[in-house]
């Protein structure tokens, strides 16, 4: 076995292996790096390796090998998804991405000895080395000699991969490990139903939480479009308001507290963040759902007429009121009212509202009577209401009253994560209104709304985006001048890794041609560094023939060349 092992060469790069590459962004100006659309994190694998002996000693070897077989297993299935949708579902290409991807994320290097093919009536069997495994490597440094296998999150990640891509529970098992003491680590994967005794291999796993093997959802797998849509596991919705990110679902969290109750919420946020869309949502999820929601957006009604807006009017009460009519108080009886930029309101009308949020009574401007009424208060602002009550622009008390259920919404440059799924969301929306059919949208302008700042926030996204199907031909894709064509400042702080390893720019401006293609900005560094043709000749042949240990004829057929144009070419070089 041995020999067999170290006569393995490592495949010439599939054209989809090579694409895998182009979908790793680096953002460091908003503290992100992406694997598709999804976050990834550079982490020191000396002090992951530290946590993992940590873990090992309070929880026990079973526990901890448990969890990070979970951790590697949900992995998987979320790389499977991507890779499928990449792919546009072949799943033989999906099984030699696989093992290209994690390569990619640095835990191991996958050398075949019988790789994975698809065969659609055939039994699934696989044999694989793992070399440079970062897992046996850290429990061989934290932990010591082992007496089992220890690579459990790359065997976690290996059977969340293929359950979820075959549809059929795949096992793969560790029979060889280097930190058993083994010279490298192996593996063998084959459906559960073909082990003696899988138990011991499925029994943490619990498969069933993770992917749902009905056929329904292995029918769904990769319908969509690449860069576009999150897994479904992480995604929270409430009819339109949407979103996967951890501060879309801090506020989710909130709204479900708040929302059985009568409290006062405040919504606190950016404008454009989305106030009212999660006030609806606060009401629909609430008690008072079949009841009115009333909303009144303070900034935008004159000052004179606030009051009469809010409280409404009693016939000859001043000479333009020829009749009575009752106000958004009145309106919003049993349901609620949503008062947005509440900072705006006059002092005057403050008062008012003080004494209708405590006495629940409004008395409408020319009349003596009070009306009682029922309804359940959330306002929303984008000023800092207490520097405002500190410079006496708005009343203390009120403030109080009002900040009973504070909600701060973060803006969209914060949850980023949010993005793909309202992208969807609002392209779906306005090829509907404009009767337009439109094929996606393209990498660069995905990764431009991703770099993007989003001063305006939601509201932004949303008028981009219908911007961009107004402007795309019928057919077509949205790219980056469809979008940006309002005089937006995109920055240039997204990399992507090229062929070489290098960070570069994952987007250029249109019109710069091929010339920064990665075969020429390859080709560009090799005429900076090389003093010549025939050094650049020696190199090659010294590379090829460094890489097949000496083989003259496996180094000409790396080279493309013949036996004895390989032969010349090294006595030339002798003379």
């Amino acid at each position: 076995m041995d020999d067999a092992v170290r006569r393995l060469e490592r495949p010439s790069l599939s054209k989809g292996e090579t694409d895998l590459s182009a979908h790793v962004r680096f953002a460091p100006d908003t503290g992100h790096i992406l694997l598709f659309d999804q976050r990834m994190l550079l982490m020191h694998g000396f002090s992951l390796g530290e946590m993992r002996r940590e873990l090992i000693a309070r929880m026990g070897m079973i526990e901890a090998r448990e969890m990070f077989m979970r951790l590697g297993y949900q992995q998987g299935i979320e790389d499977q998804a991507r890779i499928r949708t990449l792919t546009g579902g072949d799943i033989a290409e999906c099984l030699v991405l696989g093992p290209r991807m994690r390569e990619i994320e640095g835990f191991v290097r996958n050398l075949p000895l019988q790789k994975m093919e698809y065969k659609q009536d055939g039994p699934f069997y696989a044999d694989y080395v793992w070399s440079a495994s970062w897992e046996a490597d850290a429990h061989l440094q934290h932990v010591g000699l082992s007496g089992e296998p220890a690579c459990w999150m790359m065997t976690g990640y290996a059977n969340g991969f293929c359950t979820a891509l075959m549809g059929t529970p795949i096992v793969w098992r560790e029979v060889e490990c280097v930190a058993m003491g083994h010279s490298h680590c192996r593996v063998i994967g084959k459906p559960l139903d073909q082990w003696d005794d899988p138990a011991k291999d499925v029994s943490f796993l619990r498969i069933e939480e993770f992917v749902d093997l009905t056929p329904g959802h292995r029918a769904g797998l990769g319908v969509c479009k690449p860069g576009i849509t999150p897994p479904r596991e992480r995604t929270t919705s409430f009819g339109e308001l949407i979103g996967a990110s951890a501060g879309f679902n801090a506020v989710v969290q909130l709204l479900k507290k708040v929302a059985p109750t009568d409290a006062t919420v405040l919504f606190l946020g950016e404008s454009g963040v989305g106030k009212e869309q999660f006030s609806r949502t606060l009401h629909s999820i609430g008690p008072r759902a079949e009841a009115p929601f009333i909303s009144v957006n303070c900034a935008a009604i004159p000052s004179e007429l606030v009051e009469a807006e809010l409280f409404g009017v009693e016939k000859g009460a001043y000479t333009s009121a020829t009749q009575s009519r009752p106000g958004r108080f009145e309106r919003a009886d049993g349901g609620t009212l949503f008062l947005d930029e509440i900072g705006c309101l006059p002092l005057p009308a403050q008062g008012k509202l003080l004494r209708a949020l405590q006495e629940q009574e409004i008395e409408r401007i020319g009349d003596t009577r009070a009306r009682h009424v029922d309804v359940r208060v959330v306002a929303a602002t984008n000023q800092d209401l207490r520097q405002d009550v500190a410079e006496g622009r708005f009343r203390a008390d009120l403030f109080y009253r009002l900040n009973v259920f504070p909600i701060e919404i973060p803006p969209l440059r914060n949850r980023r994560d949010d993005i793909p799924l309202l992208l969807n969301l609002f392209l779906d929306r306005y090829c509907r209104r404009f009767k337009k059919a439109v094929t996606g949208i393209s990498e660069k302008a995905f990764d431009a709304l991703w770099s993007y700042p989003w001063p305006g926030n939601v509201r932004e996204l949303e008028n981009l985006i219908e911007r961009a199907v107004i402007l795309v031909d019928e057919g077509g894709r949205i790219d980056i001048p469809h979008l940006f064509a309002g005089g937006e400042q995109l920055g240039n702080h997204l990399f992507s890794v090229s062929p070489v390893g290098e960070l570069v720019n994952a987007f250029q401006q249109e019109g710069r041609g091929d010339s920064q293609s990665p075969m020429n900005s390859l080709l560009d560094m090799v005429l900076d560094q090389v003093p010549s043709f025939d050094d650049l000749e020696q190199k090659l042949i010294d590379r090829a023939l460094a890489r097949a240990k000496g083989n003259v004829s496996a180094a000409a057929r790396m080279l493309k060349l013949g036996r004895g144009q390989m032969q010349y070419r090294m006595t030339k070089r002798e003379r």
